[in-house]
C-alpha cells in the first residue's frame, strides 16, 4: 500500500494515464458530469472531500500548464476564487455555460464533495520536462 500521495486507487490510476494537454475537470457535487470522460467520484458527504483538499492533492501530483474556471466563482464563491487564483497563475475565466461546454472535452472528471457553488475548474496537463 502507498504511504504517501493519492491513495484512492481509481484516482491514482487515472492520473497515471494522463498525457500532455489532457483535461481534468475538478468539480463540486452539483456540476453536471459530461458523458464520455472517465469519472472518479470522491464525494462522501457534503463538503467531504473539500474542493480545496482535492485541488491541493492534484497539484502535488500533476504538472498543470493551464486552467479555466467560471467567472461567476468570484462573486458566488470567493473562497474558491481565492484558492484557484492563488495556486493557478494565469487562470482563465469564462462563463459557466462555456466551462460546461469545455468540460465535455475532458479526459477525466474528479467529483468532490464540495457543496458550495462554482467550485469547478478545468485543468490542462503539462509535462515535467
Amino acid at each position: 500500500m502507498k504511504k504517501a500521495g493519492i491513495l484512492n486507487r481509481h484516482l491514482a490510476g487515472a492520473l497515471a494515464e494522463l498525457g500532455h494537454g489532457d483535461g481534468v475537470l475538478v468539480c463540486d457535487a452539483g456540476m453536471p458530469v459530461p458523458p464520455g470522460p472517465r469519472v472518479v467520484d470522491l464525494a462522501f458527504r457534503a463538503g467531504i472531500p473539500s474542493f480545496a483538499d482535492v485541488i491541493e492533492g492534484l497539484l502535488d501530483e500533476l504538472v498543470i500548464e493551464g486552467a479555466t474556471a467560471a467567472h461567476e466563482v468570484r462573486e458566488a464563491n470567493p473562497a474558491a476564487a481565492r484558492l484557484l487564483e492563488g495556486c493557478l497563475p494565469g487562470l482563465q475565466l469564462v462563463a459557466h455555460d462555456e466551462l460546461k461546454a469545455l468540460s465535455a472535452g475532458a479526459r477525466l472528471v474528479v467529483r468532490t464533495g464540495e457543496a458550495r457553488p462554482y467550485a469547478n475548474v478545468l485543468l490542462r496537463c503539462g509535462v515535467f520536462f
